[in-house]
């Protein structure tokens, strides 16, 4: 492999030739060996969001030169157009600040610019001007997170809550045997069930939205610990300015900037709330389950679509595979609500030092319930399970 040399603070160190990174990034590839999973795009998106907003603040603020913040900015909308992952090799196993996700960023910003620019950009100097890996990786937990949140849960969310709204008026008149203990009780519709589960998803959601105002309010502008040292005075709010533009998202400074760096309550909390919904996904799953049970032995309420063969030794024999594949991401994310609680107890004095894990976390969670509400064998155009009375 061909490489150049680069340096930085520690010294000399060779680069592969066509990197857009420089030399913190390949310390941080030659030191982090626990496993080589890159950071997610939606948290990548995030940087590369507050990186162009800064550079727009510093030119506003005339402490960059417009020609030099513009081909940042440019740098930074051509990956947010077109993501270049290799560019961005930094693994989630890191420093708990995030600092080497946050210089990697810097660099291949540096470098585009420079391109663009005809002349040296330095990534500390210039694409990360009135910053601190120490507020921005925390701004870029919270802005990932709330777009996540809006463009692929809560949609995936209100059409599952709209399908079986759907499916309520198509079977809802039928009444079926109500238990409780797993034993016979009194009767009940499909309405009655359906409603239920409509409930605890529409009640999942309305935690999900009491989490966004929080997580709207950013870190960045506080650098180093909460103070702000060495950002201008009215950085945050320009800052804010500039995202908003980009986002569509009413983004604003947070009204303490040591409590968003010096700890992820935020962040954890939010996970509770997506764990709430891992739970009520994995009770639909359940019920489905064991309403489809049978054909013949179990209760045989309702027959969920023959997806595929559900034996290597049993012909004929079909599963409900769909149900028992969301039960488990449903506990998946239960237990990545459980590390992102160990990691946001993990905050010593001004900083917690678990942040990459935390973003990874909550993108993952966020994932793997948008696409299990989106995988349910309940939609509006076609009878896809039917109660069988």
């Amino acid at each position: 492999m061909q490489t150049r040399t680069e340096h930085d603070s520690m010294g000399e160190l060779q680069v592969p030739a066509n990197a857009l990174y420089q030399a913190q990034t390949q310390r941080a590839v030659l030191n982090f060996a626990i496993r080589p999973e890159p950071m997610a795009p939606g948290f990548l998106r995030a940087l590369l969001l507050i990186k162009k907003a800064a550079a727009n603040a510093n030119q506003q603020l005339q402490l960059l030169p417009a020609p030099l913040a513009g081909a940042i900015a440019a740098a930074a909308q051509s990956q947010l157009t077109q993501l270049q992952l290799a560019q961005f090799p930094v693994p989630l196993y890191q420093t708990g600040s995030g600092t080497s996700s946050n210089m990697n960023v810097n660099e291949v910003l540096a470098s585009l610019a420079s391109q663009l620019l005809g002349e040296k950009v330095h990534p500390n100097d210039h694409v990360n001007l009135g910053q601190s890996s120490n507020d921005t990786i925390p701004t870029a937990i919270s802005i990932s997170t709330v777009l996540a949140l809006r463009q692929q849960l809560l949609p995936a969310l209100a059409h599952l809550q709209q399908t079986l709204s759907y499916k309520s008026q198509q079977i809802g008149h039928l009444v079926k045997t109500g238990r409780t203990h797993l034993m016979d009780a009194m009767p009940v519709t499909f309405a009655d069930v359906l409603h239920s589960w409509h409930s605890q998803l529409q009640h999942a959601e309305s935690l999900l939205k009491e989490q966004l105002p929080r997580l709207q309010q950013l870190a960045q502008g506080g650098t180093a610990v909460g103070s702000g040292i060495n950002a201008h005075p009215d950085f945050a709010a320009i800052f804010c300015q500039q995202l908003r533009l980009d986002t569509a998202v009413p983004f604003e400074p947070a009204a303490d900037l040591f409590f968003r760096i010096g700890t992820q309550d935020v962040s954890v909390a939010c996970s509770g709330a997506l764990k709430v919904l891992a739970v009520a996904l994995l009770k639909i799953a359940n019920d489905l389950r064991w309403m489809n049970s049978g054909p013949l032995a179990g209760l045989g309420e309702i027959e969920l679509p023959a997806l595929q063969p559900g034996s290597s030794i049993m012909p004929g024999k079909v599963n409900p595979v769909i149900p028992e594949a969301v039960a488990m991401a449903a506990v998946q994310v239960m237990g990545l609500d459980n590390a992102i609680g160990i990691a946001g107890q993990s905050g010593n004095f001004e900083l917690n030092v678990m942040l990459p894990l935390i973003g990874q976390n909550l993108l993952h969670s966020i994932d793997l319930l948008a696409t299990a509400a989106a995988s349910w064998p309940i939609k509006p155009s076609a009878v896809l399970w039917c109660a069988r009375m």
